[in-house]
C-alpha cells in the first residue's frame, strides 16, 4: 500500500464499524479501504471497539428474547454462559454391596502375560 497519509471519512468509519461487527480482522478491514492494519488501529480505533459492541449487544438481545419466549435451545445457552450452570457426570465405582473394589489375580491369568 502507498505511503500516503490517510484521511478518515464519515463514509469509511461507517465501514469500518459495520466490517468489525462482522467480525472481519483488521488485516481484511484494512485491505478493503486501501490502508494497513496499522493505520486502520491509528485512525479507527473508536470503530474497531464500538462495531463490535454493538454487534455483541445485538445477538445477546436476540438471544435473550429468544430464551424469554421459551426457546428451549437459547434458554440452555443462557443458563449456562451467563448463570454458569452446567451438568455433571458422576460415577462411583465399588465393589459387591458397596465395599471397597477388590482385584484377584491368579496363577492361571500370570501365565497369559
Amino acid at each position: 500500500m502507498p505511503n500516503i497519509s490517510h484521511k478518515p471519512t464519515k463514509e469509511t468509519r461507517q465501514q469500518v464499524r459495520e466490517m468489525s461487527g462482522l467480525g472481519l480482522p483488521h488485516e481484511q478491514i484494512g485491505a478493503l479501504i486501501s490502508i494497513s492494519d496499522v493505520t486502520l488501529r491509528k485512525h479507527y480505533a473508536f470503530e474497531l471497539s464500538i462495531g463490535k459492541a454493538e454487534a455483541s449487544a445485538k445477538v445477546a438481545g436476540t438471544l435473550f428474547n429468544k430464551a424469554q419466549a421459551g426457546d428451549t435451545t437459547a434458554m440452555i445457552w443462557w443458563t449456562k454462559a451467563q448463570m454458569r450452570w452446567s451438568e455433571t457426570v458422576k460415577q462411583e465405582l465399588t465393589g459387591k454391596d458397596g465395599g471397597d473394589i477388590s482385584i484377584h489375580i491368579s496363577n492361571q491369568d500370570a501365565d497369559l502375560v
